[in-house]
């Protein structure tokens, strides 16, 4: 798809912001760094056995740490946590040390898991494959957590949040 003129990437926008999908958070550690992003591409992928694939823009921090991390944490926002959004979307680790800014542990793997995210998973990387701007990482749950969050904040109304990295 070559530019924002071309028809089928416009009508291919439209049709991805009518998903509206969730938001998650994913962290990462490794070599005594952490780090942490909002993204808006993930989704389970396989329920025998279970997987999910996270999709990490490879302009940012976070992505640097999860190249080195053998595990990652994915937490779902919940529509109450925007703060958590703003924080992990419109910074970059760059910059700021997200995590000191908010409540986290550290979970299995030594993976950070955010207190405001009650619902999230730490999962093995599986596999890495390159997707375009983002690399798409594969995971296999190896501990999961599931209490009631209230819903998740979508796709939609993160759309106001100014990436710390351009996609």
């Amino acid at each position: 798809m070559a530019g924002s003129d071309d028809p089928v990437r416009r009508a291919f926008s439209g049709l991805a912001l009518a998903l509206d999908g969730p938001m998650l958070i994913v962290t990462a550690a490794a070599g005594g760094e952490r780090a942490g992003c909002l993204i808006g591409f993930g989704t389970p992928c396989s329920i025998d056995p279970p997987r999910f694939l996270a999709c990490l823009s490879k302009a940012n921090r976070t992505h640097r740490v999860a190249r080195r991390a053998t595990h990652l944490g994915v937490h779902v926002v919940p529509a109450a946590a925007a703060g958590l959004a703003d924080l992990f979307g419109d910074e970059t680790g760059d910059e700021v040390d997200k995590l000191a800014r908010c409540a986290w542990r550290e979970g299995p793997h030594g993976v950070p898991l955010l207190d405001g995210c009650p619902n999230r998973f730490v999962g093995a990387v599986r596999e890495r494959i390159d997707v375009g701007d983002h690399e798409a990482l594969l995971l296999d749950p190896v501990w999961a957590e599931h209490r009631d969050g209230g819903p998740a904040l979508r796709f939609g109304a993160a759309r106001r949040i100014e990436p710390g990295h351009p996609a």
